[in-house]
Formats: structure tokens, C-alpha cells, sequence
């Protein structure tokens, strides 16, 4: 009896971890574009500052819908704006939650809940589109915004050759970072 029960407890372990890793660790990690072009974007959340906790309805803990964002001062020259939402601190490397691109290349922003008409989205590192919800395992995750000016159109293929277009495309750039915390 006492093998099977810690059968059954390390089965337990098991399942935990890959929940975990789910969470904000799975996947494969991937270079995020870091190109050395002006910071000049201006990007706002109305329901977090800069710096600030997430609020929990954006999070796996509330209704996981992607928070409502503003940005200004895209560059003129600007043929279209991505956006890249990730989590360095995630423990299997950077977890991306969101990649949207060809958005019109203007001030503007994003309704909260979903992408506009017209853009594209490359599969996030849970494996699909769409908005992943911050779900750290443990600590205190940073979440970054950033908002991408391009010079061009991105071409399709996997998350990473999407994310290696952005960063050889971009022109100017600008991040907002929100907080989640796993206990709240």
C-alpha cells in the first residue's frame, strides 16, 4: 500500500508542475525584439500605471480578457504597429502572452477583450492566438507592453520569424509594465 500511495503522491507532483509550467513557464522561449531604435511611443493601460499591479480581471484569476491600451506618438513614417506582450520572469524563459500585428500605424490603441478587425496574431507560448492571461506560478511577474512602430509588413511563419520581422522592421517602440502577483 505504501508504494502505491507514493505512486499517487508523485503522479500529484507530476500534475502540479505541469500546471505550473503552464501557467507562465511552458512552452519554448523566445528572443523578444530588443532593436536599438528611438523609445519615443507612448503606451497606456487605464486600468494600470507603469510599474503597477494588473488588475485581477486580466488574470487567469478573473475574467483572463486583455486590458484596454492606448498609445501616442507613432512615428509619421510608421506603415504599420505590432504589439508584444511578455513575461521575462517566467521560470522556463520569456513567455510571450500576445502578438498582434499589422495594426494600423497611427495613434491609437486596443479595446479591452480582443484584437481589432484587420490584425494579425502569431500563437502565444501557451501554443495558440489570442491574448494569454497572466497566470504567474509563483513571485511577482513583470508583464510588458510593447508597442512597435514598423517601416513595413511583417511576414507570417513561426512566433520567433514573426518576432525577428518586428525587430529588423522596427523603427520606434515604446513599453508600459504592469505586475501580477501569484498569490493575488
Amino acid at each position: 500500500m505504501t508504494g502505491r500511495l507514493s505512486g499517487h503522491v508523485a503522479l500529484a507532483g507530476s500534475v502540479a508542475l505541469v500546471l505550473i509550467l503552464a501557467g507562465c513557464g511552458g512552452g519554448d522561449s523566445v528572443q523578444i525584439p530588443e532593436p536599438e531604435v528611438a523609445t519615443s511611443i507612448v503606451v497606456t493601460a487605464p486600468a494600470f500605471a507603469d510599474g503597477q499591479a494588473i488588475p485581477r480581471q486580466y488574470t487567469c484569476k478573473g475574467t483572463g480578457e486583455s486590458p484596454e491600451l492606448q498609445w501616442q506618438r507613432v512615428p509619421r513614417e510608421a506603415a504599420s504597429l505590432a504589439l508584444v506582450v511578455s513575461d521575462p520572469d517566467a521560470p522556463g524563459g520569456t513567455f510571450v502572452h500576445w502578438v498582434l500585428y499589422d495594426l494600423p500605424a497611427r495613434d491609437g490603441g486596443l479595446a479591452s477583450g480582443g484584437p481589432p478587425a484587420g490584425a494579425r496574431e502569431a500563437d502565444n507560448s501557451g501554443g495558440k492566438k489570442g491574448w494569454y492571461p497572466p497566470c504567474p506560478p509563483s513571485g511577482t511577474h513583470h508583464y510588458v507592453f510593447t508597442v512597435y512602430a514598423l517601416d513595413g509588413e511583417v511576414g507570417g511563419g513561426s512566433t520567433q520569424k514573426i518576432l525577428d520581422d518586428i525587430g529588423r522592421r522596427a523603427i520606434a517602440r515604446g513599453e508600459l509594465t504592469g505586475l501580477v502577483s501569484a498569490g493575488g
